[in-house]
């Protein structure tokens, strides 16, 4: 039945792709006849169907970019008396298709042609015919980079249409590496020794449970089937209403990212030999505890770091660095916090998942009416949000090539909370498991180097395909099936399946 449903999608998916208007970034470089400020680049997309653009700069003719904004161009009287000889027009958009726009500008002695847009920009089309009459390159460019070009630049100034070739991959991805593979190896770490440390202590001492606060929440099977339902829900619910729900959003990333940020730190400051004193008897809320000095400093910290970001969040130069910060805190203490007490519920979780991620990023597009992936389209932020917000779950790390992708469209890479977190769960059990078995750590380790290697062949796939990945596609079974064969070469299957086997070991603490 899935191989019928199959061949039945794989028309529809070619019908897809056929009917799609070929389209690329490119950009166009602005510099001013009078100089002043140097050239700038800005985005275009432009179809090659119509003429192709040089890849090098140095190979792109530098003509004059002429504004014609106050003209649709649409018939011959809208040219201007003397034509478009060795130039570069810039006219509005509508009122006329694109080939008769580009057709009047190429019998002008036009070079090119620039559109401008107040909408969404779409690929510029036509049909084969169109297409081998027309020989030169025409493009659309946003009103608002129109605004700018002229605000910076002046009057006259001159223009060069290219289309540099992407690279497969961006260094950011190392930088996304190192951070996704550090967190789950540290959260990972730190929840298995924090957990069983607890368990020994409680174990030997036996002085009543520890204080609400620091226990760790076991997740039952009910558990991750409500999870799911409430993962599906919320995730359809942005799609729709995304403007709606993005800022509800943003109020509990602040809320979660400054607990985590306090949770992280506060082992360090505690360390620390001053600030020991105690606030008076009080009968207010939380004061009543009578908190050290230290630790209210480190609380209003931990806000003012979150509110700082809140601000400035859409500051592109910097506040991806405070959002990857508080991203990273956020994910420790989850980790901290939640505990898979099995194999079999880690395999539960990680499953369940796996389905989710690969069903909302490949399957999603052919249910969808603009046939986007609804995991793609919430994580970036959808196309035509009224609030341009974007959700501030993942980590995040600009392009550091100048590209048009990176110019245009997608100036960050993206790794999703999720994508550490799961995987990250199996890691702190892993971690558990070595402590209780006493195998010097084998399973959390062989388990971090798998989590890096299905990273690394997520980023492959990525540059592969060209499109967003569905990460734990390749994390789930590269993390699951390393962790339950070296279970099974080691013939610990049936412990590691049950979690059963507590055995503490200080000397691995």
């Amino acid at each position: 039945m899935a191989a019928t449903a199959t061949v039945a999608w794989l028309p529809a998916a070619i019908l897809l792709f056929v009917a799609q208007v070929a389209c690329e970034y490119g950009m166009v470089r602005v510099v001013s006849e009078m100089g002043g400020p140097k050239g700038k680049d800005y985005c275009i997309l432009y179809n090659p169907q119509w003429a192709h653009l040089p890849h090098d700069l140095s190979k792109a003719s530098l003509l004059q970019l002429r504004d014609w904004t106050a003209s649709m161009l649409c018939s011959p009287s809208d040219l201007p008396a003397k034509g478009f000889s060795n130039q570069i027009p810039l006219v509005t958009r509508g009122n006329c298709t694109f080939y008769e726009k580009v057709r009047l500008a190429q019998g002008s002695g036009a070079h090119g042609l620039l559109i401008v847009s107040k909408e969404t920009l779409v690929p510029p089309g036509g049909n084969k015919t169109q297409y081998e009459e027309i020989g030169i390159p025409v493009a659309l460019v946003s009103h608002k980079d129109m605004v700018d070009i002229f605000k910076s630049f002046g009057r006259a100034v001159r223009a060069a249409l290219y289309a540099p070739n992407e690279p497969l991959l961006d260094y950011n991805m190392v930088i996304i590496f190192i951070m996704a593979v550090g967190t789950v190896a540290l959260g990972g770490y730190w929840a298995g020794s924090r957990d069983v440390r607890k368990r020994y202590m409680k174990h030997k001492r036996d002085d009543g449970p520890e204080k609400q606060e620091d226990e760790a929440v076991d997740v039952t099977p009910i558990m991750t089937c409500v999870f799911m339902v409430m993962c599906c829900s919320m995730l359809v619910l942005l799609y729709y209403f995304y403007d709606h729900l993005v800022y509800m959003i943003i109020g509990i990333f602040c809320l979660a990212s400054s607990t985590g940020l306090y949770s992280c730190l506060s082992p360090l400051v505690q360390r620390l030999p001053f600030g020991k004193c105690r606030v008076r008897d009080n009968n207010l809320p939380y004061f009543h505890k009578r908190p050290q000095v230290r630790m209210l400093l480190l609380a209003l910290f931990c806000v003012a770091v979150s509110v700082v970001w809140s601000i400035f969040r859409n500051e592109d130069q910097w506040a991806w660095i405070l959002q990857d910060a508080l991203g990273i805190a956020f994910c420790l203490y989850m980790l901290k916090t939640i505990r898979l007490p099995t194999f079999k519920a880690c395999t539960l979780l990680l499953l369940l998942l796996f389905i989710y991620d690969v069903f909302f990023v490949f399957i999603t597009p052919f249910l969808t009416k603009s046939g986007n992936s609804i995991m793609v389209e919430v994580a970036t932020g959808p196309m035509d949000s009224a609030t341009h917000e974007k959700l501030p779950m993942v980590l995040k790390v600009p392009r550091l090539n100048t590209s048009p992708l990176a110019l245009c469209d997608r100036p960050f890479s993206l790794l999703g909370f999720g994508d550490i977190l799961v995987p990250g769960l199996l890691v702190a059990y892993c971690h558990r498991f070595d402590i209780q078995v006493q195998s010097s750590r084998i399973y959390f380790v062989a388990c971090t180097i798998a989590y890096g290697i299905g990273l690394l062949v997520t980023f492959m796939a990525l540059a592969l395909m060209q499109r967003g990945q569905p990460a734990l596609l390749y994390l789930v079974p590269c993390t699951l099936m390393t962790s339950g064969a070296l279970a099974l070469w080691r013939r610990e299957l049936g412990m590691f399946w049950t979690g059963s086997g507590f055995a503490v070991n200080t000397s691995l603490l």
